[in-house]
């Protein structure tokens, strides 16, 4: 898992094709980015928070097209490398590597993308967890802004420990998912506090 060209050996060779790999939970699209209203599934780490990111129209336009480009995900310092043929661009069934950088290792996460929302007031997508990935549930990141155009972003996560190898690092990864959490809760935020 070292940031050399080796890591992108495996991939090419096959042994880690996104479209061999199911999804490795069973509450899908439970996150609901199309719904204000949330109630998630008994047995899961649920997690919700609303940020306020500003106002006006110039901002919803900028923050609902970078949510669905991935920008939460590229300004807290990941890579989104699609599958062979596909492009950046989220779609629902759409699948991706997501890749961070830990000092100097690489740890790249297998996902779906399993909800689109595109409204002239929300804006959304929902990715769920393939085999593989350090852990398993599923992350929402929703954009949306109410009658007087006061913007917000919305995170929410179901989460449960992952199998095999990661299982015994989950303590560790919790710690790691609320580092990301904070970066996520910034990465569109209008006044340049957001950014890797």
């Amino acid at each position: 898992m070292g940031s050399t060209a080796k890591d992108a050996a495996p991939a090419a060779a096959g042994g880690n094709r996104l479209d061999r790999r199911a999804l490795s939970y069973d509450v899908v699209s439970r996150t609901t980015p199309a719904s204000e209203a949330w109630s998630p599934p008994d047995g899961w780490r649920a997690y919700e928070r609303t940020v306020t990111l500003g106002s006006g129209a110039d901002l919803w336009e900028e923050v609902s097209a970078a949510v669905l480009a991935w920008g939460v995900k590229t300004r807290s310092g990941f890579a989104v490398e699609p599958s062979p043929g596909a492009g950046r661009d989220v779609r629902q069934g759409g699948r991706y590597w997501l890749v961070a950088r830990i000092g100097p290792l690489r740890v790249r996460e297998p996902v779906e993308v399993v909800a689109t929302v595109a409204t002239d007031h929300r804006a959304a997508l929902a990715y769920g967890t393939l085999q593989g990935h350090p852990v398993s549930g599923e992350e929402a990141f929703v954009v949306h802004r109410d009658d007087a155009g006061t913007v917000s972003l919305t995170l929410r996560s179901l989460t449960r420990a992952g199998r095999g190898r990661w299982r015994a690092l989950f303590p560790l990864i919790l710690v790691a998912q609320q580092v990301y959490r904070r970066r996520y809760l910034r990465a569109l935020r209008h006044d340049g506090a957001g950014g890797a």
